[in-house]
């Protein structure tokens, strides 16, 4: 009877850790991911936005698939392009992934 009661109340002085405990590698976790890959790359996309949203004619770009071309019309959804000489292709404005700097390689060689 002494042997069952000093157990039982062994047994209730060693509680685990809170449940709330359990939750926060999970919790670590998510905020890792938020500030190591998805912030960043949120910001990235978002100044990629900006970028395109300023292109204009005459500037020089490269598009998703690698064409290097002179922007000569901009619309709200297209872009048309000049990969040579007579060579015009229109593109879809959002597929553009980067503006080439004046003074960069031509497109037209």
């Amino acid at each position: 009877m002494t042997l069952d009661f000093l157990a039982a109340a062994a047994g209730a002085g060693a509680a685990g850790p809170p449940s709330w405990m359990s939750f926060l590698p999970i919790v670590g976790m998510i905020a890792f991911f938020w500030f190591l890959v998805i912030r960043p790359q949120m910001k990235r996309q978002k100044e990629h936005q900006t970028k395109i949203a300023a292109v204009k004619k005459g500037d020089q770009v490269v598009t998703a698939g690698g064409l290097v071309g002179k922007v000569l019309k901009v619309d709200d959804t297209y872009v048309e392009l000049e990969l040579g000489t007579n060579v015009r292709v229109k593109a879809v404005k959002a597929t553009i992934g980067d503006i080439i700097p004046p003074g960069g390689t031509p497109a037209n060689d």
